[in-house]
């Protein structure tokens, strides 16, 4: 009781600790609130107010169907311009895309033969003209089809494609980058917060003291452990009711209780992981090159950037060692296809016995620090 008694006191010593380092509590709330809503709106891959002029040189009513197709919300609306302006309008940035009928348009269509449109894409704006691009050629041939078979009568198909959208209905990539980004953000605070604490009590001198006192290293990593991943722990949740939830609008499918246990295992190994690299780093500048060498692939090479599936063999068997691609896919199971602890108590295990892993190691390096101090 004693040893509980002195990781106790020594967590809520933590605890005050980072609320009188007003920037870091600072920081820890605008990356849960403010910094989230602005990384999940901004990397939504869906298509807003792309600016879009046409030449229309056939005036014909099919070509203004085409290009009437082309309205808010995912174009702006098509700006008439004639063929020599498209590439000024193009070099300075005036429209993302612009479409030219030719004359004698309509008539080719309906003659049978496939007369060509030309569509000028800025390219400079990567990610909108490469889903631009596709939605413009559906919207075309859609059109087009529709027009003809109002002069031929309808065509039948074969076969009928059903489509059914499951767990993500309107594709809001939205919900997908808040989730994702709630996740790599509490990965990055654990470990800032637990490795911040260790390398503060080296920069102030106060290790000393906690050494004159009848604490073992255990106590002193087990108190930063459990301090800091509390911390993360509530203001993941507050962030997910309120922001993810709320702001965002993301409905969540499964357990919120369930994920909440799953982020407080992983949040045991991120925070052993912050407390090792703090035992390699001497001080805060050093600490903070180690985390970019760290978070980032962590980040990218777990799952939530881009499918695992896709990624080299190698990357993936050495990512399982990594907890992030464990909680990743634990996280996505939960909030969005509502999954249970039946499907994702391997996860779990794993997350759990990673972190053990991590905090062994960061105990040992621990220990190793205080003999040389």
């Amino acid at each position: 009781m004693g040893r509980l008694a002195n990781v106790l006191q020594l967590g809520i010593k933590e605890l005050r600790s980072l609320w009188y380092d007003k920037v870091l509590f600072g920081f820890l709330i605008w990356m849960l609130s403010f910094g989230l809503y602005n990384a999940a709106v901004s990397q939504s891959t869906e298509l807003r107010n792309a600016s879009i002029a046409a030449v229309d040189e056939d005036g014909s009513p099919l070509s203004q169907r085409v290009i009437g197709a082309l309205r808010p919300p995912e174009f702006m609306q098509p700006a008439f311009i004639d063929f020599g302006d498209v590439d000024p309008g193009l070099d300075a940035g005036r429209y993302t895309f612009t479409l030219h009928v030719p004359a004698g348009f309509q008539r080719d269509v309906l003659s049978g033969d496939q007369p060509a449109l030309q569509l000028n894409i800025d390219a400079t704006r990567m990610n909108e003209a490469f889903i631009g691009a596709g939605y413009i050629q559906n919207i075309v041939t859609d059109e087009i089809t529709r027009f003809v078979q109002g002069y031929r009568g309808e065509t039948v198909l074969p076969i009928e494609l059903a489509l059914r959208v499951l767990f993500n209905p309107n594709l809001n990539g939205v919900w997908f980058g808040g989730v994702m980004e709630l996740i790599n953000n509490i990965t990055m605070l654990s470990v800032i917060l637990a490795g911040a604490a260790l390398i503060r009590e080296r920069e102030h001198g106060t290790i000393e003291h906690l050494l004159v006192m009848p604490l073992t290293a255990v106590q002193i990593m087990a108190a930063k452990v459990w301090a800091n991943g509390l911390v993360v722990l509530i203001a993941a949740a507050l962030s997910l009711i309120f922001v993810v939830q709320g702001v965002l609008g993301m409905p969540i499918a499964g357990s919120m209780t369930l994920f909440l246990f799953g982020t407080l295992l992983h949040l045991f190994s991120a925070t052993a992981m912050g407390i090792l690299l703090a035992t390699v780093a001497r001080s805060m500048p050093q600490f903070a090159l180690l985390m970019i060498l760290v978070i980032v692939p962590l980040n990218m090479l777990s799952g939530g950037t881009s499918p695992p599936e896709s990624m080299p063999l190698a990357v993936r068997w050495i990512m399982l060692a990594a907890p992030t691609t464990h909680f990743v896919s634990l996280s996505q199971a939960i909030l969005f296809r509502g999954a249970g602890l039946s499907v994702v108590w391997p996860q779990l295990i794993a997350i759990a016995a990673i972190g053990a892993g991590f905090f062994g190691v960061a105990l040992a390096r621990f220990r190793r620090n205080i003999a040389v101090a």
